[in-house]
């Protein structure tokens, strides 16, 4: 009913739901035969529907390295993430992990879920790493041997400062950035882009998903671990887990909105990151999440139930940025209006507000200064729909029967 709900309210929201429903459903069907390339690729969907279906984007060969680039990182980062792990363990594992993915034979258990399948069978990973060009083994065993000895630099330091909490999104985020450069490289695509510019790429998606995140960071068991910097919370509570009670609801929201401001020093960089791409294919797959990122800054912003619960994008928008997010031209349309969406909260009472806004004029001019302004649909100004809330019913029916039938044809 919610999904019903939500279409009913932004019936535009219909049509790119029912795309991205087919799309996820083809990429189930495009699960190559060998056991190892099968299990990587259900594991990607395990562990990241959204990636899975945003990496389909890319052709094959890319696609392949992609896959298993994002599958070593997302082992490593459970090593990490797993706080039953002793440091004395843990440590020499995140240190010599790069090692690891050239040996069929290791795996090493810890983790929950989907994510202890894929420490428990790494072999399938190793396996199909093996069976990549030369050039892509090199990107990805590099990328893992810096992240891995950031991480381990991390499990002994904290975020005090935020050039700590640079560096720190810099070893486990923009060094993603930094190796999907090379791998786009290697690829003979692309050029091989800036370190500076790809890793303020995987900084920006970094800091929106720990700001996101705030709420089930701080409540995990058996212990939290946290990536705010000191330097900017301490000026709101005493303790960073403060935030989460309702008497620091104001000093909450004032801290949040700094962090993102924070974040939103990176756009630029990624705009032209993303300018300066020339395949399609991989300016969508880098593109994409983008937008996204923007999308959920603007959610975030002085919302206090970044503190409550979960804060993110409907999935009819989501469903429309991945619908929509074709040209440069695209991005330009979708970063003006997440940035107006944001700027339009910003309270000049707020502590950081002027700062908040002069990062958002930078925005906006980039944006109007592309000229490309007129070349999109709005992600926020929409005209009154046409379409009566029986007749939206209607077709939703319809459209459900035929995607059962569709379900029923390829089964």
């Amino acid at each position: 009913m919610g999904t019903l709900r939500a279409i009913l309210k932004n019936p535009d929201d219909l049509y790119p739901l029912i795309k991205l429903k087919l799309a996820a459903r083809h990429a189930e069907k495009q699960i190559p035969p060998e056991p190892h390339w099968g299990f990587c690729y259900l594991m990607l969907q395990k562990v990241s529907r959204s990636f899975a279906l945003v990496i389909q984007q890319l052709p094959v060969e890319l696609r392949d390295a992609v896959c298993i680039f994002y599958l070593v990182l997302r082992a490593l980062d459970t090593v990490e993430d797993d706080t039953s792990i002793p440091t004395d363990v843990k440590v020499p594992i995140l240190i010599s992990f790069h090692q690891h993915v050239y040996d069929r034979e290791w795996h090493f258990a810890c983790g929950t879920k989907e994510y202890k399948v894929l420490m428990d069978q790494f072999h399938h990973v190793s396996t199909a790493f093996l069976e990549l060009g030369k050039l892509y083994q090199q990107a990805i065993e590099d990328i893992t041997m810096r992240m891995g000895a950031g991480m381990a630099k991390f499990i002994c330091k904290e975020v005090e400062t935020t050039d700590d909490y640079d560096e720190y999104c810099h070893y486990v985020a923009g060094l993603v950035g930094l190796g999907l450069s090379k791998l786009f490289h290697a690829s003979g695509t692309e050029d091989l882009a800036s370190d500076s510019l790809s890793n303020s790429m995987g900084l920006f998606l970094q800091k929106t998903n720990i700001i996101r995140d705030y709420l089930e960071d701080i409540n995990e068991v058996p212990k939290c671990r946290m990536f705010w910097p000191h330097e900017i919370w301490s000026k709101y509570v005493n303790k960073l887990e403060d935030l989460k009670y309702e008497e620091n609801s104001v000093k909450a929201v004032q801290c949040l909105n700094e962090m993102v401001t924070n974040a939103l020093s990176h756009v630029e960089d990624c705009l032209t990151y993303m300018f300066n791409l020339r395949d399609p294919s991989i300016f969508r797959f880098c593109a994409i999440p983008q937008v996204m990122a923007i999308g959920t800054l603007a959610m975030c912003y002085d919302n206090i139930e970044v503190f409550r619960g979960v804060v993110k994008m409907r999935r009819g928008l989501t469903a429309k940025v991945i619908d929509r997010t074709k040209t440069m031209a695209d991005v330009y349309g979708a970063f003006f209006d997440f940035s107006c969406m944001l700027k339009s909260k910003v309270n000049n009472n707020d502590p950081n507000a002027t700062k908040t806004l002069k990062r958002l004029d930078a925005i906006l001019k980039t944006c109007r200064d592309s000229g490309t302004l007129n070349k999109r649909k709005s992600y926020i100004i929409r005209s009154k729909p046409n379409y009566s809330p029986v007749l939206i019913v209607v077709i939703f029916i319809i459209l459900a029967i035929i995607l059962a039938q569709l379900s029923g044809n390829r089964s």
